[in-house]
């Protein structure tokens, strides 16, 4: 399986996201940018979880139906050709980190994958739903963590 190159002027790698970004900041969603999405990709799909919210896997961003030909989204958008799903706030679209005070730094996992193959998901689905549904028609994927403390 093949790898994207994802990335965001906003933050590196396993660094701090600014409070621009935070639910109780701007809750503005962060720019990204990709590259290496396989030419037979049907669509993109973009995830962004929290694997260590205090009630298990928190789902800040799903995105589905991103056009493969894109190279990435500006800060405060939707994907091109994409639609935002609901969220774990209930709302549709981004919501940014909101660890609880005093927790250490919470890993916000962005996930973009490459599928042959458009998916159907229900419109508040879990990141484990979004993973499944991916699994089987993955062409390629990039991560990139983002950190965030109260």
């Amino acid at each position: 399986m093949a790898d994207i190159d994802l990335s965001s002027s906003a933050f590196s790698d396993h660094a701090l996201i600014a409070r621009r970004y935070a639910y109780e900041g701007e809750n503005v969603s962060p720019p990204l940018a990709w590259s290496g999405v396989p030419d037979d990709a049907a669509e993109l799909v973009l995830l962004c979880e929290d694997p260590d919210a205090p009630s298990g896997t928190f789902v800040h961003w799903i995105v589905v139906g991103i056009e493969a030909r894109t190279d990435g989204v500006a800060a405060g958008q939707c994907p091109p050709g994409g639609t935002e799903l609901v969220n774990g706030y209930g709302e549709r679209g981004w919501g940014g980190p909101h660890p609880p005070p005093g927790d250490e730094a919470h890993r916000y996992f962005f996930r973009l994958y490459a599928l042959a193959q458009p998916i159907v998901l229900p419109d508040t689905p879990s990141a484990d739903q979004v993973h499944q549904a991916v699994d089987a028609h993955q062409l390629a994927s990039g991560t990139l963590v983002g950190l965030y403390q109260r």
